[in-house]
């Protein structure tokens, strides 16, 4: 049976086979999206094709947990486990980035209301049995960036130097990053968040893309908003959203903002291998010109005093915007 196949089954099993079909931006993944619309009813149809994107029920099993918790997690209308397939709610196109686009003095309160939400997720601490981000594993999650950066940049990376980053690295993580204790999203960022104004507090925010989730540290998924690889944020906001997040928990600050560092250099090394391997693997120039967005969070990162001798490594190979 064809994949094609097998969706029309699906949707006939669903009652959506009669639904006018509208395929969904992509994105880095293998996942595909279709808004369905039948009358004046519509929602998405979700296509995680086991074959090639891994299996859909971890998505399912995490927005039920999330909604149970109050957060805007899509419903889940139907679902095809084997087969990869759901119908789940459609939340609309009002993701953070396009109405920050559209009106920037929003994006100080929508970013506000992102950590509220996460302030929330963190206290709720839903009973989902996930990896964990362990330094050691954090640590290893740097692969793509030794990798797949190289090859783009044209300028190999020496063994003793990779080395000495990862050990330096996983030295940072364990001394300062051993903290497991929340559910993080990941890729909690402007295009997988939607503002959904008709609703009441945290559940304002509509969380997309969260398949990926671990236990974690609690600034993981602040640097993945605050740090956006595909868009510019306003000067102060990560600061500001650090600043949220340490009156709503109590926690100090100035620890905060170290981790966020080390974290941020941790995540967006990561990324640079991944946009690598998206443009050289998988057809996508595209990702190319955030690269040089990526290299300046991690500058950024690398200013702060406590990741000095991982800057003595890091710094000489990101001059001049490439290694």
């Amino acid at each position: 049976m064809t994949r094609a196949d097998q969706i029309s089954q699906f949707l006939i099993k669903t009652g959506w086979d009669k639904a006018a079909q509208t395929p969904m931006a992509g994105d880095a993944s293998t996942r595909r999206y279709v808004r369905l619309t039948l009358g004046d009813r519509s929602a998405i149809l979700m296509d995680v094709d086991p074959r090639h994107a891994g299996p859909i029920g971890p998505f399912i099993t995490i927005a039920k947990a999330l909604r149970a918790e109050g957060l805007s997690a899509p419903r889940i209308y139907a679902v095809d486990d084997p087969a990869g397939l759901a119908v789940i709610e459609d939340l609309g196109d009002a993701l953070y980035a396009k109405v920050i686009t559209e009106d920037p003095s929003r994006e100080a309160p929508l970013y506000t209301a992102a950590i509220d939400a996460l302030w929330h997720l963190h206290g709720a601490k839903p009973k989902l049995d996930l990896p964990r981000a362990t330094p050691d594993q954090l640590a290893a999650m740097l692969d793509p960036f030794f990798t797949d950066y190289p090859p783009h940049s044209g300028q190999a990376i020496e063994n003793k130097t990779q080395t000495a980053i990862a050990q330096t690295m996983l030295d940072l993580l364990r001394r300062y990053c051993d903290d497991q204790s929340v559910v993080i999203l990941r890729d909690f960022h402007a295009e997988n968040l939607l503002w959904l104004p008709d609703r009441s507090g945290v559940a304002r925010v509509g969380l997309l893309d969260f398949q990926d989730a671990l236990w974690g540290h609690p600034v993981y998924d602040i640097i993945s908003l605050t740090q956006d690889a595909r868009r510019d944020v306003s000067g102060g906001i990560e600061q500001d959203m650090l600043a949220h997040y340490a009156t709503l928990s109590g926690r100090d600050l100035s620890d905060l903002a170290r981790s966020a560092a080390i974290l941020g250099v941790q995540r967006n090394l990561r990324i640079l291998g991944i946009f690598a391997r998206l443009a050289q693997q998988r057809g996508k120039p595209g990702y190319l010109a955030l690269i040089p967005r990526v290299l300046g969070y991690l500058q950024q990162g690398l200013s702060h005093p406590d990741l000095v001798h991982l800057a003595e490594h890091l710094r000489p190979l990101l001059k001049g915007n490439k290694i």
